[in-house]
């Protein structure tokens, strides 16, 4: 029969003989447990161990609460083999990375074994072979990234230009959408999965909306080259036009002054005589051709019209 005092410190009794037992400890839940002596206490204490590997035994001071993958990591700086290719072996059984040494029994001066694992030596240079790969990917990826977004500056820089009724050398535009291409053609070479995948269709998206930009910004250009070509060719038709017009009645006025000249040197002179002499007519009006001066010949000059 158990039987406590009022007292922080108990007594137990063994068949009412009175004989007292060890204290009691009251825990924060309420429940009173026998007081732990110095040899049950949980405070962690160093112990060491022997570890054997190949031919060679190696002695660590380690915390007893540790865990064998910690024990790993400190036999790794001596070894030189990775933590994650190493398997230890206690009572000629493997234990697991994550089990504690003072649950699997391990007490200062056990003996361990360490050996290689060659599976998992292969499955971490496979998984460190990989994640190159996808380190790889993504900083190719980051760099065509910023190559697109230069040339995104010209494909703005151009349709501004353009907009606003500007015109851009064809050259220009289609070298621009074959450094577009380019870029594309690198992300295809990327083959990756996951979030490497993602970001790649991102970017083969935004390279094709570009594309897509410059293939109607070539189309503008190219009509408002035509237009202009038309305008060209319309405006040397109006001034030969205007030349021709202004030569014609440059020549005109000159026959008009000539008539109203040979009236007045008629009218000032002695009156035409009536003869039926043909010869004499004819004579008469081959000496007037031969005294009649010269009718100036009028300029060909280009004149130039200003609207």
């Amino acid at each position: 029969m158990m039987k406590m005092n009022t007292g922080t410190t108990p007594s137990l009794s063994v068949g009412g003989g009175g004989v007292s037992g060890n204290e009691w400890e009251s825990r924060p839940g309420g429940m009173v447990v026998q007081r732990r002596t110095d040899q049950t206490s949980d405070a962690p204490r160093v112990i060491r161990v022997r570890v054997k590997y190949l031919s060679v035994y190696h002695e660590i001071n380690i915390n007893s609460q540790s865990s064998f993958g910690e024990l790993k990591k400190v036999l790794s700086g001596q070894t030189g083999l990775h933590h994650e290719d190493m398997k230890i072996l206690y009572k000629d059984k493997e234990r697991d990375s994550k089990m504690f040494l003072d649950l699997c029994g391990v007490k200062d001066r056990s003996k361990l074994v360490l050996k290689e694992d060659p599976m998992a030596q292969e499955k971490r240079l496979l998984e460190k072979r990989r994640n190159a790969v996808v380190e790889k990917a993504m900083k190719s990826i980051a760099d065509i990234s910023l190559e697109v977004d230069r040339l995104a500056g010209q494909v703005s820089a151009f349709e501004t230009v353009i907009n606003k009724g500007g015109k851009v050398e064809e050259k220009s535009l289609v070298n621009l959408i074959e450094m577009l291409m380019n870029q594309l053609l690198r992300l295809d070479a990327i083959t990756a999965d996951g979030d490497v995948k993602l970001k790649r269709k991102m970017q083969v998206k935004r390279v094709q909306t570009y594309v897509e930009t410059l293939d109607v910004l070539k189309v503008k250009n190219s009509t408002k080259k035509v237009d202009i070509n038309k305008s060209v060719r319309h405006k040397p038709q109006t001034q030969t036009q205007y030349q021709q017009r202004d030569l014609l009645s440059f020549v005109d006025e000159e026959e008009v002054e000539e008539p109203r000249r040979d009236s007045g040197a008629s009218s000032s002179g002695t009156p035409a005589v009536v003869t039926n002499d043909w010869e004499k007519m004819f004579d008469s009006t081959s000496a007037a051709k031969a005294v009649e001066p010269v009718k100036p010949v009028p300029p060909r000059f280009k004149w130039e019209f200003f609207d």
